[in-house]
């Protein structure tokens, strides 16, 4: 059995199936992960979710913030030319149960090596397995509480974590945290408007401004979204996916057992 995490499809079903194609894929005897994003944008994103069902022995991943967005608009309706589709579709019901079950973080233990797996990243403030509770908070909400979560996660504040905050202050923080940063202040708060790679004296990725003995040396994180990286983190223990498929780059997946990397262009 092997285990694939895969970067932001975004809806290319397409380089899903090219990249299931260039590793084999058995729905049988290995396992996919997708680090989030698995709609929007694209040109097919309920082939995407089809997909997903179709396989869901084989098949499981972490929420991204345009997972989020999908789960609003099924729960309270709206309109997205790239969501339509499944907005309309007789499997609506089917499509928001599935993605509303997925967690924040997932964590796989493989040869000694444990991989945490969340859509944006760790904050440094946070251990792997404080966000892992934390993340277990917004899983709680979504199954119980999903209604009125979703129409109360959205928003850029607050931009920094504190223990105090409460309910959907604290929630928001969380999944923003989880799902939607790139680069952070000096004292670890978000900022959610830069994405590109200029130089900054005020900010910093946040993959930089972990300590060094933050992670064991068999810890991993693996994440998405943040596509202008091209999977570029320079340590060896942070590991980027979003390789840009929606933008004309490329479909991108991590074999945990080997490590290696295999990628399809659009």
């Amino acid at each position: 059995m092997a285990h694939y995490v895969i970067g932001d499809v975004q809806g290319c079903f397409e380089e899903l199936l090219d990249l299931t194609k260039l590793i084999e894929f058995s729905s049988t005897n290995d396992r996919l992960i997708f680090a989030g994003d698995l709609v929007n944008r694209g040109p097919q994103s309920l082939e995407v979710l089809d997909f997903c069902l179709k396989n869901h022995n084989a098949v499981s991943g972490v929420l991204g913030n345009h997972d989020f967005y999908l789960l609003y608009l099924l729960q309270h309706g709206g309109e997205d030319n790239s969501l339509d589709k499944i907005l309309n579709s007789p499997k609506a019901k089917e499509y928001y149960d599935w993605l509303s079950a997925l967690p924040l973080i997932k964590s796989i233990e493989i040869k000694n090596n444990i991989f945490w797996i969340v859509h944006a990243g760790i904050p440094p403030f946070w251990s792997p397995s404080i966000a892992y509770k934390y993340s277990q908070e917004i899983e709680d909400q979504l199954k119980n509480n999903p209604k009125e979560l979703l129409n109360n996660i959205w928003g850029d504040h607050p931009s920094s974590w504190r223990d105090s905050h409460k309910e959907f202050e604290r929630y928001r923080c969380i999944i923003n945290y989880l799902t939607r940063m790139r680069y952070l202040n000096y004292d670890s708060s978000l900022d959610l408007k830069k994405k590109d790679l200029s130089p900054s004296k005020k900010l910093s990725p946040w993959f930089n401004l972990l300590e060094k003995n933050s992670l064991s040396s068999n810890e991993y994180i693996v994440f998405g979204h943040w596509a202008s990286l091209m999977g570029k983190t320079n340590i060896k223990n942070i590991i980027g996916l979003d390789t840009g498929c929606v933008w004309g780059g490329s479909l991108t997946a991590l074999r945990l057992e080997d490590m290696k990397i295999f990628s399809v262009q659009k």
